[in-house]
């Protein structure tokens, strides 16, 4: 960035007035849209600009009339929990026609709008830069017949474009993650999480079909999530003779005490030839090859169907915000573009560019440049491939290498949804390169009392979905027990440790590098992944369980919300968990569409408390007359749940009334979210990788010696990339006192639940708007590269 760029960019000092913005949504549905619509209608009245909604897609730009309205700012109300889209979507013909979008321009002139927020699918978008490309030669054509006049023609002569994503396929290239997919993930888990039970009853082999016509993605992430025995995907076509090794693999699974089989295959999967594999195929082979019994289950359109996941609103809430502030500074020399996520930072990317990108794959397929195809779909759809190659298919003890070392797997601290995920996969890389792996139970406590034992390939078998911690994980810390530890690790002669937990496992690390100077048996690689539903590690963005914990905050808050718009003028406090760390309280608040999140972050008073009841008073005399404000359990000593509970109903009388509802333990309960057995998964087999690389570097003359800080780390996601950090190095980053990170991400968010909640509020935009292009990575990047 260039020296100018320095001074921070406000987003008050951006200002809508005089501007108009449309907001359509077009193509497939995907739930997470109404959550778009919402942020860009809210954060256009925000800025003084006026919103349109456009109906039913390019159906309603066309039609024009009753279709295109403004709205204000309680037309979104109660909508972010609801699936699909309000305003509506249609496939239309005519847009098509240079007719229908001279049209659509007539209509907009007519209303002024000269900004449009499209949300929707690589079809949509592309439509919306032809249009944008052809709007002065429709004005121009418009006035020369007559329909406007040469005042419009100068006043409205540039038309600015802004695309969302959203589509459950995930299948544009440049975002990591379009809205709707890991809603349509959650989706398809349940029903896989339903199956597994009464296949295993029946010792059943089922095919499931999931939607993706030209995409994978939902296929092998689900594939992942739930260890399938085998996936078709059309990005990587099975080989020639696929028939067999399929079979040889499902009969080696049944001989090996497995009682079900999940085969699942994309919609629009293809053998090398660009032939379609249907299920019915699938089906078929097995039943006429092994004679099992095998059922097909179609899922759908239930695949597009229900609430919007918590990652699913806030991507889509934040691309809204985006969206707008793209248009408040979107000038006729920049190219329209799209607002997207990479890692779990907001981009601007120009729209032709994915566009073309998004084309180039599926024009490799046809070709059966099948490698390329993998590659142009980028580095996290090419990790999930190689992750699942890795995890699915164990080979034959004969061929596997033989490197004589001993590497132990434990769980410290609370258990968090997805740790059994992550255990699974670094038992699998392990034996893959070629160790011997240990599970020790119940933490430190655990292996000082010695309860360690070897644990194989099929151990681990179906942990993806299994909720809380299956090894047993216990808070106690290794210093009281150093002696008994290094015993033990002497006794079974452990050359490397793997610590899967929270803040107590990385205080634990410490202790254990600490002890090195002691203990020569510590003086081997250790490796930590974090894992807590509080997402309080220093060293990553996110933590293995706080993505479930999420979604049952969210749920909750749901449910809530439904029983105070019932009894109006009704307002909720609910506590959330999280320690001192306010990531669960904030999100959960922008997910949910609270009015408040009181963290312990961000320092408030009795001042704060009052303007909170103001406006909460002030909201009850609109349409929506509930309330809802989210509350850390350590936010504050004083200002408890009970006192502000208090505080409420008190200054609420005669205008709210006040209910309390403190979520606990059930936080930490529950099956994981895709999300999270899919972090998990990956996240460990990189560490599991770390260790191998770690343990040939230190191994000499016939022992491991590693006494390095470099030999103790943690694996973290850091913005776009996994990196591997010296526990030591990750001190100073840490207030060890309130068990949180020194600086955390996640609050640069904290503006923007502000605003969808209508406060005035500061918030910083420096980061956006810099239009980044879309980078082709090379294969060496793939390693290192995103979740």
């Amino acid at each position: 960035r260039s020296a100018m760029d320095h001074q921070p960019k406000f987003f008050e000092n951006l200002s809508g007035t005089g501007k108009a913005i449309g907001v359509l949504t077009s193509g497939g549905d995907a739930q997470g849209m109404n959550a778009a619509v919402r942020a860009v209608v809210r954060m256009g009245i925000y800025v003084k600009a006026k919103v349109y909604f456009v109906y039913e897609g390019y159906q309603g730009m066309v039609d024009g009339g009753d279709n295109i309205v403004e709205v204000s700012w309680e037309s979104v109300s109660s909508i972010l929990q609801v699936g699909g889209t309000v305003i509506g979507s249609a496939r239309c013909k005519s847009f098509r026609t240079r007719e229908g979008r001279l049209q659509a321009a007539c209509n907009l002139v007519e209303k002024g709008i000269t900004n449009l927020c499209v949300i929707g699918g690589d079809g949509s978008l592309t439509g919306a830069n032809l249009f944008r490309e052809e709007w002065s030669g429709l004005l121009e054509e418009l006035a020369q017949k007559g329909k406007i006049d040469e005042e419009a023609v100068k006043k409205y002569a540039y038309l600015n474009i802004v695309g969302v994503v959203g589509s459950i396929d995930n299948d544009f290239c440049g975002t990591d993650m379009t809205i709707g997919t890991d809603s349509a993930l959650h989706r398809i888990i349940d029903v896989v999480d339903a199956i597994m039970t009464t296949a295993q009853s029946h010792q059943r082999t089922f095919v499931l079909e999931v939607m993706g016509r030209h995409c994978g993605y939902l296929a092998l992430v689900s594939a992942l999530a739930c260890g399938a025995d085998w996936v078709f995907i059309p990005e990587y076509p099975p080989e020639e003779g696929w028939e067999d090794s399929m079979c040889v693999k499902l009969s080696e699974n049944r001989a090996r005490k497995k009682r079900l089989n999940i085969i699942i295959v994309a919609e629009g999967a293809i053998d090398c030839h660009n032939k379609p594999i249907t299920s019915e195929k699938v089906k078929d082979l097995v039943v006429q090859r092994l004679g099992f019994d095998t059922r097909v289950t179609i899922l759908g359109h239930v695949q597009r169907g229900g609430t919007p996941s918590a990652f699913d609103r806030i991507l889509a809430s934040r691309m809204g915000v985006e969206a707008v502030l793209a248009l408040l500074e979107a000038t006729p020399a920049t190219p329209a573009c799209v607002v997207s996520l990479s890692g779990n930072q907001a981009v601007r990317l120009p729209l032709m560019e994915c566009v073309q990108m998004t084309q180039e794959v599926q024009k490799a397929m046809d070709e059966g440049r099948f490698v390329e195809a993998v590659r142009l779909r980028g580095r996290s759809f090419e990790n999930n491939l190689n992750t699942y190659k890795l995890l699915s298919h164990k080979k034959p003890d004969a061929e596997l290498p033989k490197t004589n070392f001993n590497v132990a797997v434990l769980n410290v601290g609370a258990p968090a949804a997805g740790m059994n995920a992550a255990v699974r996969a670094a038992v699998r890389v392990g034996i893959t390169e070629g160790h011997k792996m240990f599970a020790v139970i119940d933490g430190f406590e655990g292996f000082a009392r010695g309860k360690i034992k070897e644990i194989s390939w099929g151990d681990v078998g179906g942990w993806t979905g299994q909720g809380g911690s299956i090894l047993g994980t216990k808070r106690t810390l290794p210093a009281k027990y150093l002696e008994k530890i290094a015993e033990q690790m002497r006794t079974n002669n452990i050359n490397a440790l793997m610590v899967i937990g929270g803040f107590e496992a990385y205080l634990g690390l410490l202790e254990l590098s600490a002890a090195r100077e002691k203990f020569d048996e510590f003086r081997v690689p250790m490796v930590m992944v974090p894992a807590t539903i509080s997402n309080n590690v220093p060293g990553s963005d996110f933590s293995i369980g706080a993505d479930t914990a999420l979604n049952t905050i969210t749920d909750t808050c749901d449910r809530i919300k439904q029983s105070a718009s019932g009894t109006k003028r009704r307002v909720f406090i609910i506590e959330t968990m999280g320690g001192y760390c306010g990531y669960l309280a904030n999100m959960g608040a922008l997910a949910a569409g609270a009015d408040a999140a009181y963290i312990f972050e961000e320092q408030f008073d009795i001042r704060e408390l009052q303007a909170n009841v103001e406006h909460l008073t002030e909201k009850m005399k609109t349409s929506i007359q509930r309330g809802l404000v989210l509350r850390n359990e350590n936010c504050n000593e004083n200002y408890t749940t009970d006192f502000i509970y208090q505080l409420y109903s008190e200054e609420g009388k005669g205008v709210f009334d006040c209910r309390k509802n403190v979520l606990g333990h059930m936080q930490q309960g529950g099956a994981p979210s895709p999300f999270d057995r899919n972090f998990g998964t990956k996240i460990s087999a990189k560490a599991m990788q770390w260790i191998s690389k770690k343990l040939k570097e230190t191994y000499r003359k016939g022992k491991v010696f590693a006494n390095t800080d470099d030999s103790v780390c943690l694996l973290g996601i850091r913005r776009r990339n996994l990196v591997f950090q010296p526990v030591a190095e990750l001190k100073t980053e840490t207030d060890f006192v309130h068990r949180i990170p020194k600086e955390q991400w996640w609050l640069k968010l904290r503006p923007l639940m502000k605003i969808l909640a209508k406060y005035k509020t500061s918030y910083d935009v420096s980061d956006s708007g810099q239009l980044e292009h879309v980078a082709m990575h090379s294969p060496k990047e793939a390693e290192t590269g995103a979740i």
